[in-house]
């Protein structure tokens, strides 16, 4: 079957072709997930919601790219939107905790995932610090570095899934290294 068919096969709603497609790119969306969210039921239900959201949406696919950009694309925009509905939360906690009707936000067991294929350190207290410091770039840097160095994404790929020129990727990569590696150095020196 062509790509072509495939995608027609997809817009007829075909059961068989969905099932292909779950099969071709659980793996991939699921560690892209875990790329953002390294928390295994957290990232579990934003793969869902992607296959759901290509389900509904695969009427719209104009073939402008690959079939496998356009997923990527929806998958990272689940992902971040997942992310400012955290950090949404997280302030609303703040809020009411300044009112006295507070309560306490334990993230410490967020972390379950520390075994994602592009983050390999010694420890997991290791992983955790390298999550919160990407976690805390500006959004476009956040994406664009954990598409790169996490998921191993090339530079035109992360253009491609981002809609964002090949020379604004490089300068958003750029800043992202920069960024983290003060983030990291002021982390280590307040540990020592």
């Amino acid at each position: 079957m062509t790509d072509n068919e495939f995608i027609e096969a997809l817009k007829s709603k075909s059961r068989a072709s969905y099932s292909k497609l779950i099969d071709d790119y659980q793996h991939k969306v699921y560690a892209t997930c875990l790329s953002f969210i390294p928390n295994k039921e957290d990232a579990e239900d934003i793969a869902q919601e992607v296959f759901v959201e290509v389900f509904n949406s695969i009427s719209k696919f104009k073939g402008d790219s690959a079939l496998s950009t356009w997923i990527y694309r929806i998958t990272t925009n689940k992902c971040l939107e997942f992310i400012r509905k955290r950090n949404t939360k997280k302030r609303f906690a703040f809020l009411q905790s300044l009112t006295g009707e507070g309560f306490e936000i334990d993230r410490s067991k967020y972390f379950t995932e520390m075994n994602h294929p592009g983050i390999i350190l010694e420890n997991k207290e290791k992983n955790e610090t390298l999550f919160l410091a990407i976690n805390g770039l500006p959004e476009a840097q956040r994406l664009v570095f954990t598409l790169h160095k996490v998921d191993g994404k090339s530079y035109q790929e992360v253009s491609d899934i981002t809609e964002k020129s090949l020379s604004s990727v490089e300068s958003l990569m750029f800043r992202a290294k920069k960024n983290l590696q003060n983030t990291l150095e002021n982390y280590y020196k307040n540990e020592q």
